[in-house]
């Protein structure tokens, strides 16, 4: 195998999946000289019409510090398997496919690395982000599938 992906970005949300992801991620970046983001996506508030859009601060904020920990965790381990690669994070917000695609495009990556482990049941009222992506991104596609025990 070669050096690895200049830029990989990993598509983590809060489920043990965001584990899976990393795990690949951090053996597909090239680990002398290349660069692994954190993509994090705040979707919108689903507000009702009839109530005022709730205050998203709160959320923002609280997505921030937990991707800056979940960042400084992937750099210390990335250290001590000796790579040099260096870890950056993006909170993005809006549509999760719609803007890991677009923010993919501006960033130049060249691979987005993302989870695929929602049911039947949740395709179908959420769609599938994984799908979306692997349709539509800019770059190449890296769709890891979580151990089965974890999907429970």
């Amino acid at each position: 195998m070669g050096p690895g992906y200049r830029h990989v970005a990993c598509c983590i949300e809060g489920s043990s999946a965001s584990d899976a992801v990393i795990d690949a991620g951090t053996r597909l970046v090239d680990g002398h000289e290349g660069t692994l983001t954190l993509l994090h996506v705040v979707p919108p508030p689903m507000a009702v019409l009839a109530l005022p859009a709730p205050d998203m601060s709160a959320v923002y904020a609280e997505a921030e510090a937990w991707l800056a920990q979940r960042a400084e965790s992937v750099r210390a381990a990335m250290r001590a398997g000796g790579s040099e690669a260096a870890v950056q994070t993006a909170l993005l917000e809006g549509h999760p496919g719609i803007a890991v695609c677009e923010w993919a495009g501006h960033h130049d990556a060249d691979l987005i690395v993302a989870a695929s482990h929602r049911g039947l049941f949740d395709r179908a009222l959420l769609g599938s982000f994984a799908g979306y992506v692997a349709y539509h991104a800019p770059c190449a596609v890296h769709l890891v599938r979580p151990v089965a025990a974890e999907k429970g």
